[in-house]
């Protein structure tokens, strides 16, 4: 199995077409410790968007969120108001080691307002 650490941040760039608009997404992955906080602010800048990404077998991978979107909120584009934010559980295929259930996460992205809760 090839399982990638993100040690810091990567970032990704995907060029797509949809519905005959060139859209260009960029991914800034950083790693969900404390110490990468540092980092969002910086990159927070003109977002569109946001995903925060956890690891449902690790509470402690979203026990943080408040503080991840605090961030990622004052830092965005200036009166920007409402832009979408999902939050996504991964590792779904480790679901016999869960410890973050379904119902816990939706509650966290209900109690912020976000555009939704999906897993993967």
């Amino acid at each position: 199995e090839d399982i990638k650490m993100t040690v810091g941040a990567d970032f990704y760039v995907k060029d797509l077409e949809i519905e005959g608009k060139k859209v260009v997404i960029r991914i800034w992955d950083f790693g969900g410790e404390q110490r990468f906080k540092v980092l969002l602010p910086s990159f927070a800048k003109g977002a569109d968007g946001g995903i925060f990404m956890f690891d449902i077998t690790r509470y402690t991978s979203v026990k943080n969120i408040d503080d991840w979107l605090s961030i990622f909120e004052k830092n965005v584009r200036e009166k920007e108001i409402g832009i979408p934010i999902i939050m996504v559980g991964g590792k779904l295929d480790l679901q016999e080691k869960r410890s973050v259930e379904t119902g816990d996460a939706v509650e966290l992205s209900e109690k912020y307002n976000l555009q939704g809760y999906f897993e993967c």
